[in-house]
């Protein structure tokens, strides 16, 4: 019995008597199976979260900020794909159930009907993070997607910019992105000066898309005086097109992001963008999962405030 308390991580022995099992067990080459022991006590130690692309690095911050914050707290995290497709994050999500998790975490709120009632029906904590929901499935962690934009907006007016342009590489299932580039087009609208054109890719949204996005846009419309990108990525691929072409930023065309990757902060004109605290959002969201798990009292809508950083280009 002393033994099997020492495997799974019991009290009730010395240091010493744990050092000689944990001796033995690593010269036999013994691996706990987790899973058993969970089918036994019905208590997992295994938390799901999907994310919307795993080369994203704003997201290798948030898993990063749920992976430290569950290991401490005693969890570990399996981690999936939805590459923006609530189709896929259903799929996901069944396959995960199966292995009968402590909870799950998600990212947004553009849910399938069928994802939705696996949830309500499993029994465990959710939490839903990166776009706040007002009225979550069980937990909601994040920020507005649309509020985001309209900041972007409102700055940009104030700045004296009158002719604004957007580029992007959104898919239909991209609501967070879409949500942004509608709060943009909503403050604009609100000054009087509406959105003049926008360039919407059907690719990754990465450097390269940037880079050919905001040609095509100018080539179409070469009278835009500031351009907002789908994210970080875009908006240095952007300023890239800009250094070949010989367009000065800011003074003959401003270039503006989101996300505060680390790379927009180190340019040689620091990018004007929207900073998201990805790991704090991760960490808050692991910390009220487990508070869940353990029956206390927390906040259902968690708000994790953006911070808007005016940079040398817009």
């Amino acid at each position: 019995m002393t033994v099997s308390r020492v495997l799974r991580g019991g009290s009730g022995y010395s240091d010493g008597t744990r050092d000689r099992v944990m001796q033995v067990a690593s010269r036999l080459g013994y691996v706990p199976n987790r899973l058993a022991a969970a089918l036994g006590s019905d208590a997992s130690t295994l938390v799901g979260i999907c994310v919307p692309r795993l080369t994203s690095g704003l997201f290798g911050h948030v898993l990063d900020g749920v992976d430290r914050a569950l290991r401490r707290l005693g969890y570990q995290v399996m981690i999936g794909c939805n590459n923006h497709a609530a189709e896929e994050e259903e799929a996901w999500l069944r396959q995960v159930i199966s292995w009968r998790p402590a909870g799950v975490i998600l990212s947004g709120r553009n849910h399938t009907p069928g994802t939705v009632d696996l949830l309500r029906n499993a029994g465990m904590p959710v939490v839903e993070l990166w776009d706040l929901n007002t009225s979550p499935i069980d937990i909601s962690v994040g920020f507005s997607h649309f509020d985001c934009g309209v900041e972007m907006g409102q700055f940009l007016i104030r700045r004296g910019r009158r002719r604004a342009g957007f580029v992007g590489a959104l898919s239909r299932s991209d609501v967070m992105g879409q949500a942004r580039l509608e709060g943009f087009a909503a403050a604009l609208s609100r000054a009087g000066h509406p959105l003049a054109d926008r360039e919407v890719l059907h690719d990754s949204p990465g450097f390269y898309a940037g880079f050919y996005g905001l040609e095509v846009l100018l080539a179409r419309s070469p009278h835009l005086d500031v351009v907002y990108f789908h994210n970080d990525e875009m908006a240095i691929g952007g300023l890239a097109y800009c250094t070949a072409r010989g367009v000065n930023v800011p003074g003959d065309l401003g270039i503006v992001g989101w996300g505060g990757m680390e790379a927009a902060s180190v340019l040689p004109r620091r990018l004007t963008t929207t900073v998201v605290p990805t790991t704090a959002i991760g960490k808050a969201a692991a910390e009220a999962l487990v508070a869940r798990l353990k029956g206390e009292p927390g906040a259902d809508v968690i708000a994790v405030p953006t911070r808007l950083v005016p940079g040398e280009t817009g």
